[in-house]
């Protein structure tokens, strides 16, 4: 007599009640939430922080570069490694964008896309080191960060590009919008877009998961490493490119100043925003969300009377908040395993 194997049972749906509850425990969500209660408190303080034309324009345009550079920052983090490097690249391909249009008269197209090539170029410097030369990332990146802005600096001297020397048409894009929300916004929407998707639907996104997860383990299960490592840094780098093209649209003056510091917001944005510090996990539109909150914050806070000071160690405590919630959530997770372990 012939017995039938049983029949797979397929895994239960989700309930409303179990998606509203993941989405709830999100940690985007807190970021969300923080983001709104500063705009909520800031716009009840100056309604026009807000509710004016160029309120609703800088809500969106003032974060739009720094959205850019954390897409890039939160996809090596993601990886295990950090690129610190990201500013002084924006600064040196935005004065080499301008120098383009100074000395060779090249159509526009061709110069953005020679300078996001640079950037790329740039990024894959750092992948190389790091991958190969087997040196912490933090410590590569902290190098080429000084290389590149020595480089820009004994490049430039006291020279600056000025808005004249831009094409028009880089300007007008600058300053444009389309429904009423920045071009330079929607640029850096279809970034998030394109770098989420990679990130969560292909192949290519999941190992860079996995490695950032558990290096080792990634090792020993053929993934490709050292590809994905360079990848992720030459993802930093041309999105450091295509941001220092945006800063040169929406500023049109370009000197040895340019993008200097703003690789630690990039850091703070994605770390704010859930991208976890030790890799692994997090998602892109997190760090967008906190180059959000921290852009607000930074705008917000001189309304409400805050000094300087104080708005950089707001930022601080949000970052040490961010890290320290992560640890603990990591410590829980890996209770949680081996309480299940043990009762298996």
């Amino acid at each position: 007599m012939s017995t039938a194997a049983p029949a797979a049972h397929a895994a239960p749906k989700p309930s409303t009640g179990d998606r509203l509850r993941k989405i709830v425990q999100a940690r985007e969500t807190g970021i969300i939430l923080a983001f709104l209660v500063v705009l909520a408190v800031t716009t009840a303080i100056n309604p026009s922080f807000l509710f004016s034309k160029d309120g609703w324009r800088d809500l969106f345009l003032t974060p739009s570069i720094l959205v850019v550079l954390a897409v890039g920052q939160a996809i090596v983090i993601i990886t295990r490694n950090v690129d610190l490097s990201v500013g002084s690249i924006l600064g040196l391909v935005a004065y080499a964008t301008g120098r383009l249009f100074v000395d060779t008269g090249l159509p526009v197209p061709v110069v953005l896309l020679l300078a996001v090539l640079l950037g790329v170029v740039l990024g894959l410097v750092n992948g190389v080191l790091v991958a190969f030369a087997k040196v912490p990332a933090l410590v590569i990146t902290l190098g080429t960060l000084y290389i590149y802005r020595g480089i820009m600096m004994s490049w430039a001297g006291s020279d600056r590009i000025n808005a004249s020397d831009i094409p028009r048409d880089l300007l007008s894009f600058g300053t444009s919008s389309i429904l009423g929300i920045p071009s330079l916004a929607w640029i850096s929407f279809l970034v998030l877009g394109i770098g989420a998707y990679v990130m969560g639907r292909t192949r290519g996104g999941r190992e860079m998961y996995a490695i950032g997860s558990d290096p080792d383990a990634a090792t020993l299960y053929g993934l490709k490493k050292t590809k994905r490592t360079l990848l992720a840094f030459a993802a930093s780098g041309g999105l450091a490119g295509l941001a220092g093209v945006l800063y040169v649209a929406r500023y049109g003056t370009i000197s040895s100043g340019a993008g200097l510091g703003i690789e630690f917001e990039a850091v703070g944005a994605a770390v704010i925003g859930g991208v976890a510090i030790f890799g692994g996990s997090g998602t892109l539109f997190g760090a967008a969300v906190g180059a959000y909150l921290l852009m607000t914050i930074n705008r917000g806070l001189p309304i409400l009377g805050i000094q300087d000071f104080w708005q950089r160690a707001v930022v601080g405590i949000l970052i040490i908040a961010a890290i320290v919630l992560d640890k603990v959530l990591r410590e829980r997770q890996h209770k949680k395993l081996l309480a299940e372990r043990d009762a298996a």
